[in-house]
Parts: C-alpha cells; structure tokens; sequence
C-alpha cells in the first residue's frame, strides 16, 4: 500500500466529500489519500481546517506540496487528472458540459438538503422558517422530477461526474430527510439509484453516522 501523499479535510455525513471518495475509489486513488475528519457547524468552524481553507468548509484537499483545493469540484476536477484511466469528467464538447450541468444540479440537491438539516437540527423548533424550508424542499422535488423524466438513460449509460453527483445526492436524502419519500414520486431515478448503490465504490462510502 502506498504512502498517502495528499489529506482530505471531511466528514463522512458529507454527501460532498462522498462524491470524492468514490470518485478516488473509481479511479483507485484511495490509497494517495489520508482522510482528516472534521467536525463543523456553520457556527461552530473547526480551527485545523480554517488553517488550510478560511472558508471552514469540507471537503478540503491538501496536496503534496502543501498547497490546498478546494470546494469539491475543484477536487473531483483535479482528482479527474491524476489517473490513467478514462475521464470521469469529460474534457471538452457538449458532453462535458452536459455532464457537468447534471452534476450541478445534483449539487443544488445537496445545497438545499444540507441548509434544511441545518435549519431543523441547529435551530429551536420555534424558530425554524417554514416558508423557507418548503421552499428547499419543492427545488428538491423539481430537482428529482428533471432527473426522473430527461436524465436516467444518460446517468445509466457510464458512471462518471453526473452519475456519482446524483447518487450521493440520492443517499444523502435517505440519511438526513427520508420524510422526503422521493421514490415514490421518482421511480426511474429509484431503480437506476438501487442498481448504482451496489458498486464497490458506494458501498463503501456509505456513512457510518
């Protein structure tokens, strides 16, 4: 086994650093890589980790030269290029910025799940903004209705940027907001979901929280 030579600031929890560590597990760089686990708060930062990104937010990469990357598409775009293998991330035409584009929206999927557990876990139920929860919720729903009814052929066609975005954005659903019942009303998107969830790579990486 090869002696790490980056460190990736994380949390497990995160469906952000998930997307990196099965890509690292897609393109067999999981060994180059020790993991630094950070415990945050949006108001509570964590001091190690505003030395290396004054941001305080995961995941965070520092390189073998010391110099620090970050968010985590800057990393999974750095990452993409440390390998032999074909490009998770396409390198030019339509497809990549297609590709890229769905992986945004997965992201937008992250944002607004990661902003309602903030709401709901950190605040007192009487403070909690309702209109603004909804509000996350229903770019969610519209999120999921895109992906279910234009995207399963092309997330099913090869397992790359597009795809592990969407699957960790899937899984973190199911940690953090079951309540959402998102197959229900997505039922293309669940079947591709439960086939992609057997790779090694997300088996893997499931939080352990």
């Amino acid at each position: 086994m090869a002696t790490p030579s980056m460190t990736l600031f994380q949390n497990p929890a995160s469906p952000f650093v998930r997307k990196v560590l099965v890509l690292l597990h897609e393109t067999g760089q999981q060994d180059r890589v020790a993991l630094q686990l950070s415990q945050l708060t949006p108001v509570r930062p964590d001091q190690k980790l505003i030395d290396e990104n004054p941001l305080s937010k995961i995941p965070a990469l520092r390189l073998s030269n010391g110099t620090v990357i970050h968010d985590s598409r800057v990393i999974l775009d750095y990452l993409d290029h440390q390998h032999v293998g074909n490009p998770l991330i396409p390198r030019e035409g339509a497809a990549r910025w297609r590709r890229l584009t769905l992986a945004s929206l997965a992201d937008g999927i992250m944002d607004a799940a990661v902003l309602i557990r903030y709401e709901t876990a950190l605040r007192p139920v009487e403070k909690h903004w309702d209109e603004w929860l909804d509000a996350q919720r229903d770019k969610i729903r519209r999120a999921l209705t895109v992906l279910d009814t234009e995207a399963v052929a092309e997330l099913a066609s090869h397992f790359d940027v597009a795809s592990i975005s969407v699957a960790c954005a899937l899984g973190y659903l199911d940690l953090r907001h079951p309540d959402l019942e998102w197959r229900e009303t997505n039922p293309q998107l669940a079947q591709w979901f439960a086939e992609v969830s057997l790779r090694p790579s997300m088996i893997e990486t499931v939080p352990r929280v």
